[in-house]
């Protein structure tokens, strides 16, 4: 008799790096995939067979116990939330709701009708540090959330983390640093310069960009959750930072993307208003989730760079959706120090 694969449930397996994360899973045939979506017309994360969607809205407790309760995961990735920060400021109600709310209907509804949960991970985000003062961060430094997002994450943390304490509930909360290598959707920091230079556009205006932040390819972002996923035992009850290890200011990482790019237009600084509390130093501590899972990151910035520049040239002046550029192979991996 063969013995059943473990059931996986995805939330937000739509999004950018649940996207991502999605198909690697399907390669490995480790788990029976499940991925549960809010039900939008036209839009589904996959068509495939061997993955059944449910649709739910985290936001509504009856439809998503009705769910989960048929479908008794083993293992749950938490991925659906409302992730643009600067959306968040004129939109804070939405975004407590699905990305605080939503987490707590979702871990509570396993809590009491799931028997034989084994592993609950959260997609936090390095955003919870906010404007701490105290950098670089680690999983014990001091968040002080600097926008509604943050604080929507934040709270979902604090409140997986009650769970882990009162109830012994098997939480792992992911703390990736800024991603990119986005495919569908250009108007995040990375893609939207990359987006700029290769349609040749003669200005870039500019926000502050002596602030610092650290990059990390979206194969990394995902390789951190297969890493978790690997590691059950080890990450239960854990916050875990992934970094690339390679923080620099916005203004040296817009260079290098002009030097890839050869953007020979003018690029004007100073001109896009500043968030409230900015963040000014992103500098992270990923030294835990390296001791405990032996993580580490394997695409340099040049690299993922390249990769997403090139992707963007050829979706963008090709004229075609261009969603399958492969990637180009290496001989070894990249890895940064």
């Amino acid at each position: 008799m063969t013995e059943r694969l473990p059931k996986l449930l995805l939330t937000g397996a739509s999004g950018f790096v649940g996207k991502e994360l999605l198909a690697k899973l399907m390669d490995q045939e480790k788990y029976e995939i499940h991925v549960l979506e809010r039900y939008v017309t036209g839009r589904y994360s996959n068509l495939s067979r061997d993955v059944q969607t449910h649709f739910a809205d985290v936001r509504d407790p009856s439809t998503l116990r009705n769910e989960i309760k048929l479908l008794q995961p083993d293992v749950v990735v938490h991925f659906a939330a409302i992730s643009p920060v600067s959306y968040s400021y004129d939109h804070p109600n939405e975004v407590i709701e699905t990305n605080f709310l939503g987490t707590v209907n979702l871990a509570e509804i396993c809590r009491q009708n799931v028997t034989n949960l084994r592993h609950f991970i959260y997609a936090g985000t390095t955003e919870e540090y906010g404007v701490t003062p105290y950098r670089p961060a680690n999983e014990e430094t001091l968040c002080v959330p600097n926008s509604p997002y943050s604080v929507a994450k934040h709270a979902g943390t604090d409140y997986l983390r009650y769970m882990f304490l009162a109830y012994d509930f098997p939480a792992t909360i992911v703390r990736c640093t800024n991603s990119y290598g986005r495919k569908d959707d250009n108007h995040f920091f990375i893609e939207k310069i990359i987006s700029q230079m290769v349609t040749g556009r003669k200005q870039i205006l500019l926000g502050d960009d002596q602030t610092v932040r650290d990059f990390m390819y979206v194969s990394d972002h995902v390789d951190a959750y297969l890493s978790v996923l690997e590691h059950r035992e080890e990450s239960i009850g854990e916050i875990l930072n992934f970094t690339s290890d390679r923080p620099m200011k916005l203004n040296d990482v817009i260079k290098l993307i002009a030097k890839l790019a050869n953007y020979e237009g003018e690029i004007i600084h100073g001109r896009i208003p500043r968030r409230p509390l900015d963040i000014e130093n992103h500098l992270l501590d990923a030294s835990k989730s390296k001791k405990l899972l032996g993580w580490i990151a394997k695409i340099s910035l040049e690299q993922g760079l390249a990769w997403t520049i090139s992707y963007w040239r050829e979706k963008l002046m090709a004229g075609n959706p261009a969603r399958n550029i492969p990637e180009p192979k290496n001989e070894m991996p990249v890895v940064q120090k």
